[in-house]
């Protein structure tokens, strides 16, 4: 009799809890990181994930705060680091489906994780929770991989040559035209070594190839990423072995020179040994602020210069596939791209603004610096092509492959000739093809 009576109340005891359950409404989402955080009364937390220098992780946390602040049950946990220490510690997250919920993506990563299942397609957010109302299709397209877009673009860059005019003249160079093309380039940086400067500091291999390779009407990488992109390697010959023949005249410095260098600060070009240097537009106001130089900027030797030039996403903003709170992740993003007073924070160092409201918005706050690259990239806009697809899957296999070969090649240890055969046979043997 006992032992019935205590079954009894066991079970009388499991239906209450059982009731109670239904009777309590609480919500459980998962923070990402492999561990489910309590969301009691709607309080939800994100991880957000970004590479830079400490000026950017600072206002970046600013802009956390701002966004805290009017949407107090969010809390956003930062991650940032550098950018190799970035991909090394989110790719055995990625691995481990513990992405943080927004995370910086940059092109050349975008398709290998988009088409991993590790990023979310944020196409349903579009023009609903992601404001586009003063962003241009072309630019929003820039995330796109395949049929769905798998990250924000937060802002734009361009390619040109940012160079030291007071320099210039010194060097018995009056100005560098508008047209200028690589000709131009070869006799003007012959002027330069002549007179024991410096033109130029070289080229980042992959940036500065598919430039060249798109003047001649080719791509680095075929649209369907399936292969590379051009057919003839007379093309690779021919800009690497104009790179090499910089180097040897002394127009450039040698990769020994280059390797000595203790960081940025000490660059030929910031310390008034060089006349400028090729790199993206969002990279100005740094190369200003660690000089006590001023520079101004040129557009990218021709011909077919529109042909070459694009606007590139300086980087993304995507939202990981196993985010539960993806909604709220759009959110941020939207207020990232679209708020002016958190813009104002930003000062477009991650490139060029993405809203043609926060750009005019901007256009008295910034510095003469980023002034000069809103000016330069507005010129690139209006003299460009479209970007085409992202770089592939395996692209930045691709990169460190090409890197290496152009680093040999600077220092005579691989023939142009034979540096196109192994960059074919190594990119294509990556791809798949």
């Amino acid at each position: 009799m006992k032992k019935w009576l205590v079954a009894l109340i066991g079970m009388l005891m499991m239906i209450l809890v059982a009731c109670g359950g239904d009777d309590e409404e609480t919500t459980q989402e998962t923070a990402g990181d492999g561990e489910t955080a309590a969301e009691e009364d709607g309080d939800i937390t994100l991880r957000m994930a970004w590479w830079g220098d400490q000026v950017r992780n600072d206002y970046t946390l600013e802009v956390i705060e701002m966004y805290e602040e009017q949407n107090p049950h969010v809390t956003i946990e930062p991650e940032y680091a550098g950018w190799d220490d970035y991909w090394q510690k989110l790719a055995p997250q990625a691995a481990a489906n513990e992405l943080p919920d927004i995370l910086a993506m940059d092109l050349s990563y975008l398709s290998q994780y988009a088409e991993n299942n590790q990023l979310a397609d944020i196409s349903p957010f579009i023009g609903e929770e992601i404001d586009v109302e003063h962003i241009a299709e072309d630019i929003i397209n820039g995330g796109s991989v395949e049929e769905g877009i798998y990250g924000m673009n937060v802002g734009v860059n361009a390619v040109g040559f940012q160079y030291n005019e007071e320099l210039l003249n010194e060097a018995g160079i009056d100005e560098i035209p508008e047209d200028w093309t690589w000709e131009d380039y070869l006799s003007l940086s012959q002027t330069a070594a002549d007179s024991d400067v410096y033109f130029d500091t070289g080229f980042q291999a992959d940036v500065f190839f598919n430039y060249y390779l798109r003047q001649h009407g080719q791509r680095l990488y075929a649209e369907d990423g399936s292969e590379l992109g051009y057919d003839d390697d007379q093309l690779f010959i021919d800009f690497f072995t104009m790179i090499q023949d910089q180097v040897e005249k002394g127009a450039s410095p040698t990769p020994d020179y280059m390797a000595q260098l203790a960081g940025p600060e000490e660059d030929p070009t910031v310390m008034g040994e060089g006349i400028g240097v090729f790199q993206w537009s969002n990279q100005f106001v740094g190369l200003e602020q660690i000089s006590e130089h001023t520079f101004t900027f040129a557009p990218m030797p021709g011909p077919n210069t529109e042909d070459g030039l694009f606007l590139k996403p300086s980087m993304f903003f995507s939202v990981s596939e196993n985010s539960q709170a993806k909604e709220e992740v759009a959110k941020f993003i939207s207020f990232f791209v679209n708020d002016i007073e958190a813009n104002k924070l930003i000062l477009g160092e991650r490139g060029v603004p993405v809203s043609s409201e926060v750009q005019e918005a901007l256009s008295e706050e910034v510095s003469d610096s980023q002034a000069k690259v809103f000016e330069y990239v507005a010129w690139v806009e209006e003299n460009s092509s479209e970007m085409g697809a992202p770089d592939p899957a395996g692209a930045s296999e691709i990169i460190s492959a090409l890197d290496s070969l152009a680093e040999q090649l600077a220092y005579g240890e691989v023939t142009p000739e034979d540096a196109a055969a192994h960059f074919r046979s190594q990119a294509e043997g990556i791809l798949g093809h």
